[in-house]
């Protein structure tokens, strides 16, 4: 792998490009999460693309924003920085919005779409109890609280190490971006507009809110496969990754040249 910190405005955001041969596959990261969440499925996309992934400002070996930043304008950047012209994008959560976003604003630079359990933004999120105890964590700085919480909401299938360690990753994160993060976006309205063949996994395991998102995201993208993953929950990288890595390597070979 090949290491960099891309200079943006108010701050650098870590990346690396695999630099082997292939088609490039951009991998985008879930806000429950860094860009290590991707590591079990690497060698299997390393061996045909050219994978590059990076984390958003404040998460992960990204250093913490010092200016307004939105996770849109974070990819761009990146995509910016290694020259990319077209495409294969793969975005959980956070990350699937993101690649969305791009699918939608520059549509010929996106050749096929994986999306894992996507959050998007322009979604009507309801309400609940989790809201104010989060803005209160958040308030106190409290990264372990946090953490704590993001458990209980995103890994409900397992409360395993992995997990902790990407929502402690996050949970930085979300200091972070409480003071710099800007408005993304909003794409759900327009996920007619989406051109590249797409694929959406989602796992029975998650929120309620963030299920139905998906099931009207599938329906509104055209051509859309939708996976169900019984068992999983908003991490599906780290609980399933032979079959992610599976659905990944299928589609993207299915829709060579398309």
């Amino acid at each position: 792998m090949n290491e960099v910190l891309i200079p943006v405005e108010g701050g650098h955001i870590w990346a690396d490009d695999s630099g082997t041969d292939g088609p490039v596959v951009v991998l985008l990261h879930p806000g429950v999460g860094d860009s290590r969440i991707w590591e079990p499925i690497l060698p299997r996309l390393t061996a045909r693309y050219r994978v590059i992934r990076y984390d958003v400002r404040g998460y992960g070996r990204s250093p913490k924003p010092a200016a307004a930043f939105t996770y849109y304008g974070d990819f761009l950047s990146v995509v910016e920085h290694f020259g990319l012209d077209r495409v294969r994008l793969v975005g959980c959560s956070m990350g699937g919005g993101v690649a969305s976003t791009f699918a939608v604003e520059q549509p010929q630079r996106v050749e096929s779409l994986v999306l894992l359990c996507p959050g998007f933004p322009g979604f009507d999120w309801p309400e609940d109890d989790t809201d104010a105890e989060m803005e209160a964590l958040i308030k106190a700085a409290d990264v372990n609280g946090l953490a704590l919480l993001g458990m209980r909401l995103w890994a409900r299938s397992e409360e395993d190490l992995p997990a902790w360690r990407q929502l402690q990753s996050a949970a930085a994160g979300w200091l972070a971006e409480a003071e710099f993060l800007g408005e993304e976006p909003p794409v759900f309205d327009r996920l007619g507009e989406v051109s590249a063949p797409t694929v959406l996994m989602v796992g029975d395991l998650d929120l309620s809110a963030l299920i139905d998102s998906n099931v009207q995201a599938s329906e509104r993208i055209p051509g859309c496969r939708l996976v169900w993953m019984p068992g999983v929950d908003h991490l599906p990288p780290l609980r399933e990754p032979g079959w992610v890595a599976d659905t990944i390597v299928k589609h993207f070979e299915g829709t060579q040249g398309s």
